[in-house]
């Protein structure tokens, strides 16, 4: 076919083409599976490396302001007041209803074993494997834990995607279905087939074309339109944990922030914001028995760059909602911390390393202090009763409970 035929949409498809070979979704993931019982799990990737720092800034630490002259926000700029000690980006403001009622809490400087070169490839493996071994392991952490929770056999896993996500690959079976290809990309995204393809003459003709013919018809970059297929996903997601599947997961992309984050981080946190008062809508009572678990693969530099964003980093932050966190875990599971407030909901937990230039990570990163296994394997307990011995061999081999303890 000659290129003047090329169409908009064939140039398009090109483009998730390339994306799909380069193992990067353009697009949000499904999966879900069916389990006995009421409690829901849910997992949200938040693909790219999310600034945890920005979504949950701190507000005490004189740091901040030095290290991100022009990141750092002020409750002038919207910031809005989680806790004496951090902040909630304005971006994610629909947000604060949940975190009133105690069904969303986030835990702060939290990252994968994952201690590689900063790549989003390697860092979503780990994170998706539960296993430093990364995609060495073949199977995903939740796909793992599936075959540990009772499941009806009239029920299937279901996944609705263009490959399985790696989190739920694995021996538990799934039905596979794929999503519209016309879901808009963001820019994070386009960026990155940029650098991956850059040299090739053949891509970088094509990609010309289909930025053209995007740009031109609102369809590469529309942002309505890729926040509908963000909220008609996790309605999706929704709707069927309301009937008989327990485990769901899908992804959220757009986290790269290299460059002009000040423009691009309140579209993905408005994008992960409508993503969960979605799923919350479409799930009715049955959100009373859930609990979400939104991650990324690592965080972001502390120190803005000269473009105005940030590099790749280590620790980020863990976001948990769910309206089980409104309440303890069983009879005898409240931490004293927990007694008299409900849950884990409505805080911020984690442990604060600070940024101060001693207590950075390899002299630039937030450090982590947390482990993000620890805070699924918590959950996994807590919604399914799957055992400590369980969990730390046959989820998560090697990992210690003593960790994931502090989170029930």
């Amino acid at each position: 076919m000659a290129d003047t035929a090329f169409s908009k949409l064939s140039r398009r498809g090109f483009l998730l083409s390339a994306a799909g070979a380069a193992a990067l979704p353009l697009m949000p993931q499904l999966s879900l599976a069916a389990t006995a019982g009421d409690n829901r799990f849910v997992t949200i990737i938040l693909r790219g490396a999310m600034d945890g720092l920005a979504l949950v800034q701190p507000q005490n630490d004189p740091a901040l302001k030095s290290l991100r002259p022009d990141l750092w926000l002020s409750a002038e700029d919207g910031l809005l007041d989680l806790d004496a000690s951090f902040g909630l980006h304005p971006g994610a403001a629909e947000l604060m209803p949940l975190w009133q009622a105690r069904e969303l809490c986030f835990v702060h400087a939290v990252s994968t074993p994952y201690r590689g070169g900063r790549n989003h490839f390697e860092g979503q493996d780990v994170l998706e494997t539960g296993s430093i071994e990364g995609r060495a392991l073949r199977t995903g952490w939740l796909n793992r834990a599936l075959s540990l929770v009772p499941r009806s056999s009239s029920r299937k896993a279901l996944d609705i995607t263009a490959a399985m996500e790696l989190v739920l690959t694995g021996p538990s079976d799934a039905d596979v279905f794929a999503p519209s290809s016309d879901f808009a990309m963001a820019p994070d995204e386009l960026q990155f087939l940029q650098r991956l393809y850059g040299e090739d003459a053949g891509f970088e003709t094509a990609l010309a074309g289909a930025v053209t013919d995007g740009a031109a018809s609102g369809s590469l970059y529309d942002d309505a339109q890729r926040r509908s297929g963000i909220v008609e996903t996790a309605r999706l997601a929704g709707s069927m944990l309301k009937a008989d599947y327990r485990v769901a997961s899908f992804s959220i992309n757009g986290w790269d922030t290299h460059a002009d984050q000040k423009t691009q981080f309140p579209k993905v946190a408005g994008d992960l914001a409508a993503a969960l008062l979605s799923l919350k809508e479409s799930m009715g009572e049955a959100w009373a028995n859930t609990v979400v678990l939104a991650a990324t693969e690592f965080g972001r530099s502390v120190r803005q760059n000269e473009q105005g964003g940030t590099e790749h980093g280590m620790a980020s932050v863990a976001v948990l909602a769910g309206g089980t966190l409104s309440r303890p875990a069983g009879p005898g599971t409240a931490t004293a911390a927990e007694e008299g407030a409900g849950g884990l909901g409505g805080r911020v937990l984690g442990r604060w390393p600070g940024l101060a230039d001693a207590a950075l990570a390899d002299g630039r990163d937030l450090a982590a202090t947390g482990d993000l296994r620890d805070i699924a394997a918590a959950l996994l307990h807590r919604q399914f009763d799957i055992t400590p011995a369980n969990l730390t061999t046959k989820v998560f081999p090697g990992l210690s409970f003593e960790g994931a303890a502090a989170y029930l």
